[in-house]
């Protein structure tokens, strides 16, 4: 006869409380995925500029609308996020920041920083360029 062993099982996500620290580790690899794609379009930008001044005006009449506009804000945003998320794992790398204060406390940073980062970026880039011709 053999005897049934009863082992733990993993905890579940229905088990955990979702912290903003949990969210923010997903939201970091979804920002990674996102500037892969948002890369592509950075590639498309570089190459319609060595081609000319006909495939330059393409990428331009995309990238001046409220789409393309939308596209770039969200990419410079993923940027942000995904850099001071980094800087925020280094710090984890590097022994520190494990306390629950400590953790929530560079979370809320990182994202906190990557919006204001983003508006400041958007906000100099106007500013500099003058962005609504």
């Amino acid at each position: 006869m053999t005897v049934r062993i009863e082992r733990p099982l993993s905890p579940h996500l229905q088990i955990y409380r979702w912290t903003l620290t949990m969210a923010l580790s997903i939201v970091h690899r979804a920002t990674g995925v996102a500037l892969y794609f948002g890369t592509l379009l950075l590639v498309w930008w570089l190459m319609a500029v060595s081609s000319g001044p006909g495939a330059y005006a393409a990428v331009q009449s995309f990238t001046s609308s409220w789409a393309g506009r939308l596209i770039a804000f969200g990419y410079t945003w993923a940027l942000m996020h995904h850099m001071l998320s980094g800087v925020r794992h280094l710090v984890w790398d590097l022994g520190y920041g494990f306390k629950p204060t400590e953790r929530e406390w560079l979370t809320r940073a990182a994202l906190i920083g990557g919006i204001l980062l983003t508006v400041l970026l958007w906000i100099a880039a106007y500013a500099i360029g003058g962005g609504g011709r």
